[in-house]
């Protein structure tokens, strides 16, 4: 099942957490990103005080994005807002690079002052679609979900290949006092989920984007 722990990663306790943790950190770290120059096929992240790099995925799971991507486009078409992808997202010092995002079409007041990306106050709903690892797992079931919350993304959904026989989790209602979310739906693949509200109120996620139930 999809993990739902709210505490920090096992690897690092609250003494080190305290100890760490600050704005000297956080400068650091975030300097040190902007300094990173990956080869082609690679994309870093700064989660939760932590540079991530991860390759892009495999084909299963671009398989699943261009499905999501193409319905989710036409279902927006015509609109003010647009799905994005392969773009920073920015809150406070801390980096992500969604699978997909729903942003105002036209997003220039919400670009960055240096231009690195979009500030996460311009995101309406974040797709996750996770990869196989226990690390690339819990980035998007735990630390993501988290940073999403904290910075008040309204509506989060990841799309697990790797939750039982595949599962889709809608989080809504964020708490970032909690780094949490009042409301938490999952349905396993087979069974349709519709967003709940935003621009994309309406659009349904069903065996046509994720594939058939398994199992």
């Amino acid at each position: 099942m999809t993990a739902l722990a709210h505490e920090r990663p096992k690897t690092m306790s609250e003494a080190q957490a305290e100890l760490f943790d600050g704005p000297e950190l956080d400068e650091v770290l975030w300097q040190a990103w902007k300094a990173m120059e990956l080869p082609e096929g690679y994309r870093a992240e700064l989660i939760e005080g932590a540079i991530e790099v991860s390759p892009t995925g495999r084909y299963s799971h671009s398989q699943i994005v261009f499905m999501l991507k193409e319905a989710l486009g036409d279902f927006l078409k015509g609109g003010d807002f647009a799905v994005r992808n392969d773009t920073n997202v920015i809150h406070e010092s801390h980096v992500w690079v969604p699978d997909l995002f729903v942003v105002a079409r036209d997003p220039e007041r919400y670009v960055t002052d240096d231009g690195l990306g979009l500030t996460a106050a311009g995101v309406r709903v974040v797709f996750e679609v996770t990869s196989p690892g226990t690390r690339s797992l819990d980035r998007d079931r735990i630390r993501k979900r988290r940073e999403y919350a904290r910075a008040g993304i309204p509506v989060y959904v990841i799309i697990d290949d790797y939750d039982s026989h595949g599962a889709v989790t809608l989080f809504t209602g964020p708490r970032p006092d909690k780094a949490d979310w009042e409301d938490i739906h999952r349905v396993p693949y087979g069974t349709e989920v519709t967003v709940p509200e935003g621009p994309a109120k309406g659009f349904v996620i069903g065996e046509a984007i994720t594939g058939p139930k398994r199992g």
